[in-house]
């Protein structure tokens, strides 16, 4: 075992109990997983926030990793598309978006007592633009990887060591990502960046 994963199982193994907003990608995926491994199928729970931004294509390998591993799965409806700040597209579009899945998976985990709720966040990201991250501490929410000195690379490493199938996978932000700032962000919108998205991978792009 890796010295990041190592030192990541040990921050998780303090946790009594914690739920992780979960998208399929690597870090969220990376996160599932180990959570599962060192606190047990009852002590854990992978939430997904589904709304018209998030990619079916992403949808479908969350459930395939999550079923792999038996990380225990939830999935509820996030209705960022309900708030004009958010619609309006500006640079700090993200934070309104997890502040509505934030809002969602807290109550969840309070409502189950889950003690920690967590999310993918690593430690590369903590450099770059991220308003999403300040809704996540707004909430109290917590980025283990992050907390452990995970790089990416690091999160690719561990998850290829412990198979994951989407070790390797590229970054896929949110549909809402592709839509540039200031262009209202709008259900038709997204289904033709999730359609022209389908279509380059059938292309192999």
């Amino acid at each position: 075992m890796s010295a990041a994963l190592t030192k990541l199982s040990g921050l998780v193994r303090s946790f009594r109990s914690a739920l992780v907003g979960y998208s399929g990608g690597v870090d969220s995926a990376l996160l599932a997983v180990v959570l599962r491994r060192e606190l047990g199928r009852g002590r854990m729970l992978a939430v997904i926030g589904r709304s018209a931004s998030y990619p079916a294509a992403q949808w479908a390998a969350a459930q395939a990793v999550a079923a792999q591993f038996d990380v225990p799965l939830l999935e509820l409806e996030t209705h960022e598309l309900e708030d004009p700040a958010y619609v309006a597209n500006p640079t700090n579009r993200c934070f309104f978006c997890k502040t509505e899945l934030w809002r969602r998976l807290v109550p969840v985990a309070q409502a189950r007592g889950l003690a920690v709720v967590s999310d993918g966040t690593n430690a590369d990201d903590l450099r770059e633009h991220r308003p999403g991250y300040a809704a996540g501490r707004a909430a109290g929410v917590r980025s283990p990887l992050a907390e452990a000195g995970l790089t990416k690379a690091d999160v690719r490493d561990a998850a290829r060591a412990l198979g994951l199938p989407v070790w390797n996978a590229p970054a896929a932000p949110c549909l809402s990502s592709r839509v540039a700032y200031g262009l209202s962000i709008t259900p038709r919108r997204l289904e033709q960046v999730e359609q022209a998205e389908a279509y380059l991978r059938e292309l192999g792009v």
